[in-house]
């Protein structure tokens, strides 16, 4: 019954989104939605030296279940770096579509969510802080990528003249 899935833990989570609001200049930001239900999270990220999110802010309008999704996120995310993050959503993912634990470490909460892979309609709205998320942080390393390339560049023409 879809009841089951609104547990006490999950409706708590849905209330308490850490992080919530718009980063003041982020390094990265990203928007997803859900086509099905129109759930939408938009994410800002920085990452510190070794490219681990340092700073994040989340404004997510979802359902509960995407809500709680996002307050695991919000949680937990601080000091993850891509790989882990894009680990999270691949496992996210196959528990929700193939039977899969769900995601380890420091997003192993996200497990909560695991009945909602009974209810496909709900896929999408789960997923999309997550995968907000990832996208915000390769864009700060694609934008960190270029800058370093642009500086290398200017170096370059510098010491040319």
């Amino acid at each position: 019954m879809i009841d089951d899935l609104y547990s006490a833990r999950i409706l708590s989570l849905a209330a308490n989104l850490p992080h919530s609001g718009r980063l003041p200049a982020p390094e990265g930001s990203a928007e997803r939605v859900a086509k099905l239900c129109g759930s939408k999270a938009i994410v800002d990220v920085a990452l510190d030296a070794d490219g681990r999110v340092s700073h994040f802010a989340q404004t997510v309008k979802a359902c509960a279940l995407g809500q709680a999704a996002a307050g695991v996120v919000g949680e937990n995310v601080l000091g993850a770096s891509a790989d882990e993050i894009e680990a999270a959503r691949d496992a996210m993912s196959a528990m929700l579509k193939s039977g899969g634990d769900g995601p380890e470490g420091r997003f192993e909460g996200l497990r909560v969510l695991k009945q909602v892979a009974d209810y496909p309609a709900r896929h999408a709205s789960t997923m999309v802080a997550l995968e907000a998320t990832l996208d915000a942080v390769k864009q700060a390393q694609e934008n960190r990528a270029l800058e370093k390339h642009h500086s290398d560049t200017r170096t370059r023409l510098a010491g040319a003249a």
